[in-house]
């Protein structure tokens, strides 16, 4: 090991090396301008020149323990070489080269999910975020979705989607309700049967009875709802009955003798004739007529 520095610090080592140098170009600088450059062949060496520092400075602020200061200080850094790196290639279309901001990488959230990049300016890429700094304190809150609202469904959404299916008239198409309602229908069908029969057997047996003479036997044969029928029949006829009896009590009795039509005819005649002496005759005409029916005794 100590050979090997002595090899370093001897006096040709050191010869050579300041020769190497020496033959060497002098370090060129990006120029501080894009439209400066006429060459597109250097346009584009600076351009990869401003992507190999992007992704040095990158794979830097991945590292969440560099602290918030510095993490802040990157991705300022890391934004503005996106903006020359821009501008750098705008400078390559304009020379005649190649467009490579229509395939430039898009912005993603913590998840992966490629998000739209607020541009207000108009002119290049807008602010980003990289690696830790999408984690900061107030950046993260811009990665979040907002919470989907239910927006509540108005009375004709709700009607809209109602059809023949929602009434239940499609049920039976598919052949499912065919099936399970089929056996309990033939159950039902065949007891209504037999009770039919049964009912028929006690009618037959009380139509013998009667006409055997045997009307003791009857009620014993009649079937218990005939007899509620027969008693609801019963009933009903005696409120209507009792309804009738009542409507003819409520009757009106005149007890005041009423005239007939003729009666009722000479009445009008005589108003009518009032009427006309009054419209056309003097007040000393109706005296004079009214005190020579007084002596004459006469009551018309």
């Amino acid at each position: 090991m100590a050979r090997n520095e002595e090899k370093a610090q001897s006096m040709l080592n050191r010869f050579i090396a300041l020769k190497a140098e020496e033959k060497k170009k002098p370090k060129e600088r990006r120029p501080y301008l894009a439209s400066e450059c006429r060459d597109l062949s250097e346009a584009d060496r600076w351009r990869q020149q401003i992507m190999r520092e992007i992704g040095h400075k990158v794979s830097e602020i991945q590292n969440e323990g560099l602290g918030e200061h510095r993490i802040r200080d990157l991705n300022d850094e890391i934004n503005k070489l996106i903006r020359e790196k821009s501008h750098w290639e705008r400078r390559i279309v304009e020379l005649g080269g190649p467009n490579y901001a229509r395939h430039a990488p898009k912005m993603t959230d913590l998840e992966g999910n490629i998000v739209d990049v607020p541009n207000p300016s108009g002119r290049g890429p807008g602010y980003r975020y990289f690696g830790a700094a999408k984690k900061l304190p107030g950046v993260r809150e811009l990665f979040e979705k907002p919470p989907e609202l239910r927006k509540r469904r108005t009375r004709y959404d709700i009607y809209k989607r109602i059809d023949a299916s929602y009434y239940g008239y499609r049920d039976d198409e598919d052949g499912v309700l065919e099936r399970v309602e089929g056996p309990a229908e033939a159950k039902m069908r065949a007891e209504a049967v037999e009770e039919w029969k049964r009912m028929e057997e006690i009618r037959l047996e009380a139509k013998k009875a009667v006409k055997s003479g045997e009307v003791a036997n009857v009620k014993e044969v009649l079937f218990e709802e005939e007899e509620d029928v027969v008693e609801e029949e019963r009933k009903g006829e005696r409120e209507r009955e009792e309804k009738e009896r009542i409507e003819k009590e409520r009757e009106f009795v005149v007890h005041v003798p009423l005239p007939d039509e003729k009666e009722i005819e000479k009445m009008i005649v005589e108003k009518k004739k009032m009427e006309l002496l009054n419209k056309y005759a003097s007040e000393e005409l109706l005296v004079e007529q009214t005190e020579a029916k007084e002596m004459l005794n006469i009551q018309r």
